[in-house]
């Protein structure tokens, strides 16, 4: 399977733009597979203080990825991205101590309060603005770079030019989301899942309330929408912009997804890293990648066939679209034909399968299908041709449209296409020969990362009756992949060459591999730490509400320093009384042609969102163009006596 090289012989010009795909990684398992098929970077949590309670590494795992991704000059980063309480800052002080030592190249945060840990700690490790921090305005970019961060990573909700507005703003690198699940509310101010189970986003525990369903109804009680994923978003998929992206001033293209499992992230980093690499090919003067080696072997990524609930650019463009996922919040995958005919027999219930174009059937898939406003998984027993054989499966029916969210075969390839990656080196030889007819020869590399190393040894005194062969088999010989490297021979240099076995010259080339072995790889500039502009007043005067986030006495501090004039409590801890619990881009009223301001729509009623008896009122704040969603008061009039 060949693909296109991306080495660079020496460090780039001031005027190229490296591009980095991160990827994310639940354990380190998947961080190394994810850096074998072509991440520049993985981001993964280390044992707390994570976005993501279900996805914690100790330490040691962190460094064992960190070792890996060393190999081809690519960088871990480690997510500190929770909201912190006094009693937890000693705590996080420490573990980023420890992480520093394991070697991780950035800390993702969200506390103002880890700024000044680690600038008295010491700490030389970059901090990156998270995603949490909603950053989403050219006035929120300068006062997180102000703060001493060197990389912001942008709200999701944006469009190109908002995107380039932050970009002309700051100096600070931006990263920015390309592929996976998409929050429907501002990432970092979603306060639901805190106000429905006591369980907060903001400290890694969201129980996606997003992905409930809820009915609609009007102020008079009416139902207009039942058991629906109100809140669901379809899965963002950006991978047919990432020009626009880099021209955009994007340099970081985030894949979302530390829960989802390896084959998940091997074929979504695959695919990314193609077109990344694609992308270097057109523009080879203006982007490279940001680590080393080209990915060998592997498979034919497909994003079809991987987990989604349908894609999306979002906003892209600038334009509203049709962003909900209501009926598959769970995700159903690609579509594979409709249900033809139903009916029991000795091995279990057959399915007749009418086919698409293209679609082959395989024993083991998984299939799902919408019945009652439900998404319903089975897997095939047997398939046959166009006949699924399975189990009892409840609600099936002949006219059913039926998915495949699993891939038997492409599994099956996933796991056989094993990646590795080549750090491509180039060998000279230069033979010499002393006045007593000993020859020496000294073998030189140099690293596609800029490396170079030499070793020297004695080849004996015996010269090689035909010349031309003995050079041929120098160049077959040092041409082959040892270790991590791929060696091309392309100089070689005095006459005559001395008779060397294949063994000999082997040899030679397993000691160069050495040498590089010992010798770190170099790694891309990654923007340094940032430090805190403490004259800096971008806050002055404001009022730092609960969507602040400040939950200690470090972080309140930060903000009183930069001007603010009032810092309240964040929610989790104020559980302010009619807070906003949601605001976002999203628009339930569009998604069902009730928009008021771009529809006929005669129903201007107030809107709420019921789930269990607990109801939420929905805002629409039209000038800007966004919902917000709020603990509603009172019943309906029809549900009062």
């Amino acid at each position: 399977m060949a693909h296109r090289p991306r080495h660079r012989w020496t460090l780039s010009a001031s005027n190229m733009t490296y591009l980095e795909l991160l990827a994310p990684a639940r354990n380190a398992e998947i961080g190394i597979a994810a850096i074998d098929c072509g991440a520049d970077a993985v981001y993964m949590a280390g044992p707390s203080f994570g976005a993501r309670q279900d996805a914690s590494n100790e330490v040691a795992e962190v460094a064992r990825v960190c070792a890996h991704a060393a190999r081809y000059g690519a960088r871990v980063f480690v997510t500190l991205n929770t909201i912190l309480y006094d009693s937890e800052l000693d705590r996080a002080e420490e573990l980023m101590r420890s992480l520093e030592k394991a070697g991780v190249s950035a800390f993702i945060v969200q506390d103002l309060a880890l700024v000044r840990l680690a600038a008295k700690a010491g700490i030389k490790v970059p901090l990156h603005a998270s995603t949490q921090c909603a950053i989403r305005t050219p006035e929120a970019a300068r006062m997180y770079s102000s703060l001493g961060f060197s990389r912001l990573v942008l709200e999701r909700q944006l469009s190109l030019e908002d995107i380039r507005a932050v970009r002309a703003a700051t100096d600070a690198e931006l990263e920015f989301f390309v592929h996976g699940a998409l929050c429907v509310c501002y990432s970092g101010q979603c306060y639901l899942s805190e106000h429905l189970a006591g369980r907060s986003a903001n400290r890694g525990a969201c129980t996606q309330a997003c992905r409930s369903r809820y009915d609609l109804e009007d102020a008079e009680g009416n139902t207009l929408a039942r058991n629906k994923a109100l809140l669901s978003l379809k899965d963002y998929n950006l991978s047919d912009r990432l020009e626009d992206l880099a021209e955009a001033g994007v340099c970081s293209f985030k894949i979302e997804g530390r829960l989802k499992n390896i084959s998940y992230v091997r074929n979504v980093t695959r695919s990314y890293s193609l077109g990344l690499d694609r992308l270097v090919s057109e523009h080879p003067e203006r982007y490279c990648r940001a680590s080393y080696g080209n990915v060998v072997r592997g498979f034919n990524p497909d994003l079809s066939k991987t987990f989604n609930r349908g894609y999306t650019e979002l906003f892209l463009d600038g334009r509203r679209g049709r962003w909900a996922a209501m009926d598959i919040a769970k995700g159903r995958g690609e579509e594979v034909g409709m249900v033809v005919n139903v009916k029991p027999g000795r091995r279990g219930l057959e399915l007749l399968v009418r086919t698409l174009p293209g679609v082959r059937l395989a024993n083991g898939d998984g299939f799902t299908f919408s019945s009652g406003g439900e998404v319903t998984g089975f897997r095939a027993e047997l398939c046959e041709g166009n006949t699924v054989i399975c189990k009892e499966v409840q609600g099936i029916r002949p006219g059913v449209t039926l998915y495949r969210n699993v891939s038997a075969a492409f599994e099956r390839e996933l796991q056989a296409g094993t990646c590795s990656r080549d750090i491509p080196a180039e060998v000279s030889l230069a033979f010499s020969r002393d006045a007593s007819g000993n020859h020496t020869v000294v073998a030189e590399a140099l690293t596609a990362d800029g490396r170079k190393v030499s070793v020297r040894q004695e080849c004996g005194g015996v010269t090689a009756d035909n010349q031309d062969r003995m050079r041929s088999m120098a160049e077959v010989q040092m041409g082959r992949k040892t270790g991590d490297y791929e060696f091309t021979l392309v100089k070689l240099v005095g006459r005559p060459l001395p008779l060397l076995s294949a063994a000999s010259l082997n040899a030679i080339r397993r000691a160069l591999a050495e040498e590089l072995d010992r010798t770190q790889c170099l790694c891309t500039p990654l923007k340094g730490p940032g430090c805190e502009d403490c004259s800096s007043s971008l806050l002055s005067g404001r009022h730092i509400d609960y969507r602040g986030n400040v939950s200690n006495a470090l972080s309140r501090q930060v903000c009183l320093d930069h001007g603010a004039a009032q810092v309240d409590e964040a929610y989790e801890l104020s559980h302010a009384g009619g807070a906003e619990l949601m605001r976002t881009k999203y628009c339930i009223r569009y998604e069902l042609g009730m928009c008021l301001m771009h529809s006929d729509t005669r129903n201007r009623s107030e809107l709420f969102l019921v789930n269990n008896g607990r109801r939420l009122a929905l805002g629409f704040d039209c000038r800007n163009c966004e919902m917000t969603v709020r603990e509603a008061s009172g019943l309906p009039h029809n549900h009062r006596r």
